[in-house]
């Protein structure tokens, strides 16, 4: 069959923070993507604000640089997809591979594999494709790199690759100074035969296959992306398996449902470094973005109009986690602020409060990203979210209220499944590194999340490492406490393992809440006397509400306390007398931490400014009347 020896495709996949992004800037630099004078930031491509203040990958982005072969030969366009590491986004990694002929497993050189790096290698197992295992950060002062090579050789054979795919390059890399190696460093050293990642583009050019292609095939495209463009509407980014597609020209569009329309090809790009260039056509191998769709969808085939012929469609795993999100319905609906500057309207005129446009938006969502799903609840104005994990979840959530929706988050739940009529939960894997006098605590924490230990290993650098199997459920509110336990040194990752029967009553929150009794602003009075009842959240002069909860109770049951009360001055006591006691600063939850903190009777009101826990029922008699109608 022919080939084209002037293109490659490939994904650089790893556990997350492992430095994907890093080498994918280096690799950029060095392919002379960007001009000598030209300001480039690091972590490039990582484009999105939410990206860029985590420091993860969240979308998977395409760039595409032209390696010219130091031995003069004719320059190469290598197409690089940037995978996220985080299991949460893995329906972007199995539409990166989709794309791809051959995967850059990017590993720690002192973390070595965890448990996202096995899920991104076995993804790559499955698709058949060649991988190139590439150490990096071997200039860490506690790197390991024998060991790491010889954990990622087990983590193969685990995975049962065959015996083709064992064969594996290795290159040993320093990302952030972009510098590889063929020759393995010292441990805790930058490799030092090499001044730049050029072995590492000579075995990607050795390893990667170039794409094969049949002349007499008709046109199949693949669309493996969304984006989108003020001018040019919907964007497809796709693969071209065969033929050849040209700006202007007709094909035909088989939906996924199996239908096939006839459309044209408004406008072709291809990508150099990080910008999309107008070209005239596309041929085998070729990732482009074509406009003039408006309703295309991920998965979908372009074909040849005389002959179409559908390619598979992308299948992503099932979703383990779900929350519901709905219009906000609280007291301080459509509002600004959390009290101070409450009747701020400038800032209110843009807010989207309706159940139509929560709709819209969620619908919107759908359309690229292929691992989310949304059903219909009993209530007109609230809808089930179910995604991969609690953290893409949250992401979706806090770009919704960056864009100035109001909405009311309920506590995340697990999918469950009916498997041989008992019902099923999924389970994850959870490797966990504490130093050793931590051991007990996580040990008794997972004990409680009905943990399961699989494996443990000491390094004998005073680190131990566990492996627990646990139930999805025990993990929602565990990251939190997980790190108050072990001082903020675990570090702790999970990834789906399945599903396994039920594992019955989980109570993983023993402390309860303190609730607001009616609304009004937040006085210091207030709080110094509420103090020694628990953990506060609220600052002095913050609305609340009836029903909203403003504290953590020191003892497991709910209290209704007033926040709002007023020390009583007389005409002989002046306002600042007698205020010595200081307020203890309260502790601010993140959004995160919030759907975290929940129980089933809570839930998060998400505001652009705000993010507060309530009860579901607001009402104090309503919520005591449940209560005794459930203990009869």
């Amino acid at each position: 069959m022919p080939t084209r020896h002037d293109i490659r495709n490939v994904a650089i996949v790893a556990h997350v923070d492992h430095g994907k992004t890093t080498l994918v800037d280096a690799m950029l630099k060095q392919a002379g993507a960007f001009a000598a004078h030209q300001q480039v930031d690091d972590r490039v491509m990582d484009s999105n604000d939410l990206e860029r203040e985590k420091g993860i990958t969240i979308l998977a982005k395409n760039t595409a640089v032209k390696y010219h072969p130091k031995d003069g030969g004719d320059p190469v366009t290598i197409n690089i997809i940037d995978t996220p590491g985080h299991a949460d986004f893995g329906g972007e990694v199995e539409r990166g591979l989709s794309m791809v002929d051959a995967v850059v497993l990017l590993v720690d050189a002192s973390e070595g594999p965890l448990p996202q790096t096995r899920f991104v290698l076995r993804k790559a197992l499955q698709a058949r494709l060649p991988v190139i295992l590439c150490i990096n950060k071997t200039d860490r002062p506690d790197s390991r790199i024998d060991e790491v090579v010889n954990e990622t050789y087990d983590l193969f054979l685990d995975l049962d690759a065959d015996e083709d795919q064992i064969e594996f390059p290795i290159v040993y890399a320093c990302a952030r100074d972009g510098v590889a190696s063929l020759t393995k460093p010292e441990d805790g050293t930058v490799p030092g035969d090499s001044t730049s990642l050029e072995p590492f583009f000579t075995a990607l050019l050795e390893t990667v296959p170039a794409p094969q292609y049949d002349e007499e095939a008709p046109l199949q495209a693949h669309v493996t992306n969304l984006d989108a463009d003020n001018f040019l509407g919907r964007i497809a980014l796709l693969r071209v398996e065969q033929g050849e597609l040209k700006k202007g020209q007709t094909v035909a569009w088989i939906k996924r449902d199996g239908t096939i329309s006839s459309v044209r090809i408004t406008e072709l790009m291809m990508t150099e470094a990080l910008t999309r260039k107008p070209a005239e056509k596309a041929g085998p191998g070729d990732i482009c973005a074509v406009a003039g769709i408006p309703d295309i969808m991920i998965g979908e085939t372009l074909a040849d109009p005389e002959n179409p012929i559908a390619l598979p469609l992308i299948t992503v795993d099932e979703p383990a986690i779900s929350m519901t999100i709905g219009t906000n319905t609280s007291p301080l609906v459509g509002r600004g602020g959390t009290g101070k500057g409450a009747d701020n309207k400038a800032a209110v005129k843009d807010r989207k409060v309706t159940a139509r446009q929560v709709k819209d938006r969620l619908d919107r969502e759908l359309i690229g990203n292929v691992s989310l799903r949304v059903l219909d609840t009993e209530r007109p104005d609230a809808w089930e979210v179910q995604g991969r994990g609690e953290l893409a979840l949250a992401i979706l959530v806090e770009q919704m209220r960056r864009e100035g929706f109001e909405l009311t988050i309920g506590k995340p739940q697990v999918v469950t499944q009916e498997i041989n009529g008992k019902m099923h939960e999924p389970v994850e894997r959870m490797t966990i590194d504490v130093p050793e006098e931590h051991m007990g605590a996580v040990t008794q924490l997972m004990g409680v999340r009905k943990g399961r230990m699989d494996n443990m290993s000491n390094h004998g650098s005073g680190w131990v490492r566990m492996e627990f199997v646990v139930p999805s459920r025990g993990l929602i509110g565990f990251r939190t406490e997980f790190l108050t336990n072990t001082r903020g040194t675990g570090i702790a990752h999970s990834i789906h393992e399945g599903h396994e029967p039920w594992f019955g009553q989980l109570q993983t929150r023993n402390n309860g809440s303190l609730v607001a009794d009616r609304a009004g602003a937040v006085t210091p009075f207030a709080m110094i006397n509420l103090q020694e009842r628990g953990v506060l959240f609220t600052e002095p002069g913050t609305e609340v509400y009836e029903g909203m909860i403003v504290g953590e109770n020191s003892r497991s049951d709910d209290m209704d306390v007033n926040i709002t009360k007023e020390k009583k001055l007389t005409n002989m006591r002046s306002a600042s007398a007698d205020s010595f006691e200081a307020v203890v600063p309260p502790r601010k939850l993140s959004l995160e931490q919030s759907l975290e903190f929940c129980r089933d009777d809570e839930c998060v009101e998400v505001t652009p400014e705000a993010v507060r826990i309530r009860k579901v029922v607001l009402d104090q008699k309503e919520r005591a009347r449940t209560a005794s109608r459930a203990k009869r």
